[in-house]
């Protein structure tokens, strides 16, 4: 394109990570829309997943989110980007460990298995099961942290030994100040309607009786069991698929530099390219990037909205990813001689920087070579930011000597250091008016007449790989639903 060049659009989609890249996919798929545009600054889709290979040392493994919850918007988006047969599946039956007074103790896979699993105490289980059949203090009548949910419902122990542990690895968080609503509405929903955590589960489930879902696609692979899933060659395989199928649609190297009202309707996109100066006219307009870009671009548009968005925090995060032989691991903690388990999760009371550890050689195949573990960890969040002033060898230091003290042979050799990937903006953590804030940032966007200008991502899907593609799938509709109206205006 030569300088000044002029596009259009009848949807631009800004940035090319797992929720803008599936969100055009959808579009195209589902509501018949081709003629889009996603603009990425990088020169790279895929946004926050990095898988990288060492493919003549036999080493693959991800420096962003490791894997997902095969659901089926998730098996959709693959199977419809030709990657049915690449899908990988973790064994449903290998145990997660939570670290406790020194020890790695199995955490129960389903509430039944509780009462034999040596993580908590015989009053702490009674506790946890009075609460969930509703006898404990009711709610507070305002939002409340995940903390105050979960003591309150279920007693401390199954905070202290679950619930923290669980917030510090999947979201990096400090469950003190995540709202229990924003971050894990599922369950809070169930209080919600049925009086209690089981009343709410049993009433669900009457609910899914009384409204069948429609039938399962049959081009759907049907997951074993409670799992994680990623694909052959790692995660990058879901960007890059829908990239090459995409095509020219993608731009990289796009820096979007403003967006303003078109004279008659849709909007104007002026970028920044490897080939000069380009302007897009769109009919509509998907922002998948995080909250802080999209605060600066739209702050012009709409300073309420502007002012919302930036008030949204992502922590920083380190994954570490670490190879030993598999001698180094604690003889205790193999099962019938091999490392097992999807990993181990570490909380903030037992005295261990690391966040948790996924044990990536043991999770999928292919991922080191024979008589190797590879461990990817995780280290950082809202409960430890000073990691951004850490040397490379600082954070591995401190995982090494981590998993000394739990995993591996405190005499061992060093590990092998494979990659470093520090993220100085990582996770939105979803705290307490998280929900309250992103409706201010939409209904001031609404309020300026800025209709077909929609907000995605994962600040506003969720943080999970699957909650990314299942609000791709919603972002999807909703700029259907708008395209269709705009045809008979």
């Amino acid at each position: 394109a030569a300088p000044g060049v002029r596009l259009s659009a009848d949807c631009v989609i800004v940035g090319a990570g797992i929720s803008g890249l599936c969100t055009a996919q959808a579009l195209a798929t589902r509501y018949g829309v081709g003629d889009l545009l996603i603009t990425e600054a990088r020169d790279r889709p895929g946004g926050n997943i990095t898988t990288v290979e060492r493919p003549d040392e036999g080493y693959l493994w991800e420096e962003g989110p490791n894997s997902f919850q095969p659901s089926d918007p998730v098996l959709t988006m693959a199977v419809d980007s030709g990657l049915k047969d690449d899908l990988v599946f973790g064994d449903p039956n290998a145990p997660r460990f939570v670290l406790w007074e020194g020890k790695l103790r199995p955490v129960p896979s389903k509430p039944g298995d509780l009462p034999f699993f040596s993580l908590m105490s015989i009053p702490g289980k009674l506790r946890a099961g009075l609460g969930a059949l509703g006898i404990r203090p009711p709610p507070p009548g305002r939002e409340e942290s995940v903390e105050e949910f979960v003591r309150r419902n279920l007693g401390a122990e199954v905070f202290e030994r679950l619930i923290e542990p669980f917030c510090s690895g999947v979201y990096a968080g400090d469950p003190s100040k995540l709202s229990m609503k924003a971050a894990f509405g599922k369950v809070w929903r169930l209080e919600e309607i049925g009086g209690s955590i089981i009343g709410g589960t049993i009433k669900a489930i009457q609910d899914k009786g009384k409204n069948p879902k429609p039938p399962r696609d049959p081009r759907l692979p049907a997951p074993k069991g409670q799992t994680v899933a990623s694909f052959r060659k790692g995660l990058a395989m879901l960007p890059n698929a829908i990239a090459s199928r995409l095509g020219s649609k993608v731009k990289l190297s796009w820096k979007l530099t403003s967006i303003t009202k078109a004279d008659n309707q849709g909007y104007v996109l002026g970028y920044e390219t490897p080939e000069g100066l380009v302007s897009v006219q769109a009919k509509s307009v998907i922002m998948t990037i995080p909250s802080y870009v999209a605060s600066d671009i739209l702050r012009p548009l709409s300073i309420d909205a502007a002012d919302a968005l930036s008030k949204f925090y992502y922590p920083p995060v380190a994954a570490v990813t670490v190879s030993y032989p598999k001698e180094a691991i604690r003889k205790e903690c193999l099962i019938d001689g091999e490392l097992q388990g999807f990993g181990q999760l570490h909380p903030r009371s037992q005295g261990v920087e690391t966040l948790g550890t996924i044990y990536s050689s043991s999770l999928f195949p292919n991922r080191a070579p024979a008589g190797r573990v590879l461990l990817l960890n995780y280290i950082g969040g809202s409960t430890n930011t000073g990691i951004v002033s850490k040397t490379e060898s600082d954070l591995v230091e401190a995982v090494d000597s981590d998993l000394r003290k739990m995993l591996i042979n405190p005499r061992a050799a060093d590990p092998l250091a494979l990659g470093v990937r520090v993220w100085p903006q990582a996770i939105p953590q979803f705290l307490i008016g998280h929900l309250d804030r992103l409706a201010a940032a939409k209904s001031a966007l609404g309020r300026g007449g800025y209709d077909g200008l929609f907000l995605g991502g994962n600040y506003v899907a969720g943080v999970a790989l699957g909650r990314c593609i299942e609000g791709a799938y919603e972002s999807a509709s909703q700029v259907s639903d708008f395209l269709t109206k705009y045809a008979y205006k």
